[in-house]
């Protein structure tokens, strides 16, 4: 929680030029770029890979389900939330976490190039898995870091650098990728990423430590009840357990549509006529780039405005893009209506994402960070991926049009919940209600 002058530091146009340059943004640019570069790698960039070596739709799919790893970090990030790692002790609790992860990360990316799916789905997949665990590992500590380092009110200026960063990663773990997959092949695009991890790893070394409440030597039985027993126990006990049930369920269906899409986002930009330096051109950088504007006015709007009217206008948002999608099937190849689509679809998520992120952040217990938020966060994605594994075959079955209309249908649950939850919402503290 925040000191009794923290939330008056934040408020007007002077807050919100002090929650943009406190140090910590700058820290959380770098970390948002170890965070958002192997996102693609491990999935929509994947989907285009597999599709280039020959395997069908169906199993793309199926093998979307390797980041499952994001959904199901909760599993350990007690683990990462309580222990030192002993080989990166001195750098800290959440430093060395984040080192050890950056650099398995860079041996599964490897892997990947080493094991291409041409020569063995299985092993590929095998490698695919640990650059995804090492992915998300990243995302537990630096969403624990992000919150650790700054008050509530603070939250959506480092959720907008954060989100700048890990847009920045997705240019180079999408479009990047696929300029230098067009001249090198995909494992010399995979190779050539790596280099990358360079920046964050050298921002973990020069980073600072958070306080955080750490009790690192206690029994095996004390540590499991405090470790993984605990953070849910306090959540259900601070909120209640029908709220509590309540807001884990609004969390879990807020970015359903975005999530229902993604997997057949590229192999659609395939079919619809468009090269990999194509879509790396529009979606991977100009797409980016409308996100980037999206986030910013996103963590502008936290500050400035109240957390439940933003939710709303973001899940409709993100929803009502989808069906821009219709109008690139209906002119396949035509540049100008990719450029239409991408600039609407990337816009909307890219203002929903610092939303998510501070409305995600008030709800955690600074004991329990990286355990907490990282449960909200694997369930901002857990439905929409559990769905999209089978995008393939409605795509197959029906074509691309049922579903982005299913996609944008499918917001209708979240504002059933979000319309429960209306007066039963504990209100951040950081937000002017104007």
């Amino acid at each position: 929680m925040s000191s009794g002058g923290e939330p008056a530091r934040y408020k007007g146009w002077h807050g919100l030029f002090a929650a943009f340059a406190q140090p910590g943004a700058v820290i959380m640019l770098f970390f948002g770029l170890a965070s958002g570069l192997p996102f693609l790698l491990v999935g929509n960039t994947l989907s285009a890979w597999l599709k280039e070596s020959g395997v069908d739709y169906g199993a793309i799919g199926i093998a979307s389900y390797v980041t499952f790893a994001y959904n199901f970090k909760f599993l350990w990030a007690p683990v990462v939330d309580r222990f030192r790692l002993p080989l990166f002790g001195r750098l800290g609790l959440r430093r060395g976490w984040l080192m050890f992860a950056i650099l398995l990360l860079g041996a599964g990316l490897l892997g990947m190039a080493a094991m291409p799916p041409t020569v063995s789905l299985p092993r590929f997949m095998g490698m695919t898995l640990i650059a995804a665990i090492a992915g998300a590992t990243i995302d537990i500590v630096v969403d624990a870091y992000r919150v650790e380092i700054a008050p509530q009110e603070a939250q959506g200026a480092l959720a907008a650098t954060y989100t700048l960063g890990y847009r920045l990663g997705l240019i180079a773990g999408g479009a990047g990728i696929l300029i230098v997959a067009d001249a090198f092949g995909w494992q010399g695009g995979y190779v050539a990423i790596c280099a990358l991890l360079v920046v964050p790893f050298v921002t973990v070394l020069v980073a600072r430590e958070p306080e955080h409440r750490v009790r690192e030597r206690v029994p095996l039985r004390v540590a499991v009840q405090e470790g993984f027993v605990g953070p849910f126990r306090d959540f259900l006990a601070r909120f209640g357990a029908p709220l509590a049930l309540g807001l884990l369920l609004f969390v879990a269906l807020f970015r359903l549509p975005d999530q229902m899409l993604g997997v057949m986002a590229y192999p659609f930009y395939l079919d619809a006529g468009f090269s990999k330096t194509q879509i790396a051109e529009v979606s991977k950088v100009y797409g980016v780039i409308i996100g980037i504007l999206g986030a910013l006015l996103g963590g502008w709007a936290v500050v400035r405005f109240e957390m439940r009217r933003l939710l709303v206008v973001a899940a409709i948002g993100v929803a009502l893009s989808n069906m821009l999608y219709l109008l690139m099937a209906a002119n396949p190849g035509q540049t100008w209506a990719f450029v239409a689509t991408l600039s609407g679809d990337n816009f909307a998520q890219g203002f929903a994402g610092p939303v998510l992120v501070a409305f995600m952040s008030g709800l955690v217990n600074r004991s329990f960070t990286a355990t907490q938020y990282a449960l909200l966060s694997a369930l901002a994605n857990l439905p929409g991926k559990i769905i999209g594994g089978f995008s393939g075959f409605l795509v197959k079955d029906s074509g691309y049009a049922s579903l982005f209309v299913v996609s944008t249908v499918s917001i209708v649950p979240t504002l059933i919940v979000l319309a429960w939850l209306w007066k039963r919402m504990p209100r951040p503290e950081g937000g002017d209600a104007t």
